[in-house]
């Protein structure tokens, strides 16, 4: 999915407010933890952005089924354990006391019974009282059929631009990437096509509480995608 654009990620997304985004879940994570421990495993971690940001509060962990994107997390944070897995099947040999999966990544899982597979995955590897932060993606009521959209990136020795229009094939949501990418080497274009699952509120929650999770949503969320916080 972003094996081509992995190295440029962090310009794609540099939009995105990290800090205030893991001061929420620093706060979440404090009015609903129960466990006494500290250790948190933030699942499909990308590029390491929201880990960067916490390891000096948690004792933290990354797992990301991209090779790519891992690299880079490892490059950014040298000193952190991370793990090459899928969501819906990854074994560990510890339990944890927070597990994040955030940015809509969720929604990688495509179908409702790979969902119910990653909530339970995910369950199983919390620790009695420790809280799941899940940032959903859109549902099928808020995702809009034929929108362009596009990022643009303008830095003095790297050019970017992204184009997708929003299409929607046997309920998931299509995202054609095409890119050119600008740098001192000449310009490169590519294309990445993602598929997300578009899940109501109702699908989240059904799959969170058949695991016994005692589930707040907040609308709102990192984001305003909303986000689901749930507690073993």
């Amino acid at each position: 999915m972003f094996r081509d654009s992995a190295k440029i990620y962090d310009a794609i997304y540099s939009f995105k407010d990290y800090g205030r985004e893991c001061e929420i879940l620093e706060r979440e994570i404090r009015r609903h933890k129960r466990s006494p421990g500290n250790a948190l495993l933030d699942i499909a971690c990308g590029s390491g952005r929201h880990i960067d940001l916490l390891k000096d509060k948690f004792e933290v962990e990354g797992l990301d089924l991209q090779v790519e994107l891992l690299e880079v997390a490892k490059q950014r944070n040298p000193d952190v354990k991370f793990h090459e897995g899928d969501m819906t099947s990854f074994r560990m040999q510890r339990k944890f006391d927070v597990i994040t999966c955030l940015f809509s990544a969720i929604g990688y899982v495509k179908t409702n019974d790979r969902l119910i597979t990653s909530i339970r995955c995910m369950s199983e590897h919390l620790n009695t009282g420790g809280v799941l932060l899940i940032e959903p993606w859109f549902s099928p009521d808020t995702f809009h059929i034929g929108r362009v959209h596009a990022v643009f990136v303008d830095l003095p020795d790297l050019k970017i631009a992204r184009m997708n229009v929003s299409q929607i094939e046997d309920g998931i949501s299509i995202l054609d990437f095409h890119y050119l990418v600008g740098t001192a080497t000449g310009i490169d274009r590519f294309d990445e096509k993602h598929e997300l699952g578009l899940f109501t509120h109702q699908q989240y929650m059904d799959a969170l509480l058949e695991n016994n999770l005692v589930v707040t949503y907040d609308p709102q969320g990192l984001t305003d995608r909303g986000l689901y916080v749930a507690v073993a």
